[in-house]
């Protein structure tokens, strides 16, 4: 299983490069910085590359703790969080909240390979959040991406949708 998994994500990543090159609506030069965090490195390393290909600044974190640890040496904080869901130790439900209490403002968007689990409905879905589901291509999370840091009409400010308050267990 291991090893179909590493394979799949290698023919993701390839296609992943041919897409971004080749596609007309390719965004370079974005100028934003995405905190990317899943448990997953082969799935970090790919979303690194592929946000980085994009022209985002990327700062990639392998648990929620690296993210915390991560976010709070910023100067600038990002803008946007890019977590998986389901990890070990704290959830990206929870890394979220945690640093929700620091930044009210915080444009996220969850990615999980179980977006029929309770877990991913309850505390993603139900509050409002965006997700996407993996496995993803590059226009899927380019689209996602854009939705989110989108700027309004006009104003400048970014386009996010206000979760749902409650606790992520």
């Amino acid at each position: 299983m291991e090893d179909s998994l590493h394979f799949l994500l290698m023919l993701s990543r390839s296609h992943a490069r041919f897409e971004s090159v080749s596609s007309p609506d390719n965004t370079k030069n974005v100028s934003a910085s995405v905190l990317v965090v899943d448990d997953e490195p082969d799935v970090l390393r790919l979303v690194q590359s592929i946000l980085s290909e994009e022209g985002y600044e990327v700062i990639p974190a392998k648990s929620a703790d690296a993210a915390i640890k991560a976010y709070e040496k910023l100067d600038q904080k990002p803008d946007l969080i890019l977590t998986d869901v389901v990890m070990p130790g704290m959830s990206g439900p929870m890394l979220i909240d945690h640093l929700l209490q620091s930044e009210p403002e915080l444009r996220v968007l969850f990615m999980s390979g179980y977006d029929e689990r309770q877990v991913v409905q309850r505390y993603v879905v139900e509050r409002g959040y965006r997700l996407i589901s993996k496995p993803f291509t590059v226009k899927a999370l380019r689209s996602a991406i854009q939705a989110i840091l989108k700027p309004k009409d006009g104003d400048g400010k970014p386009q996010a949708k206000e979760p749902k308050k409650g606790p992520a267990n």
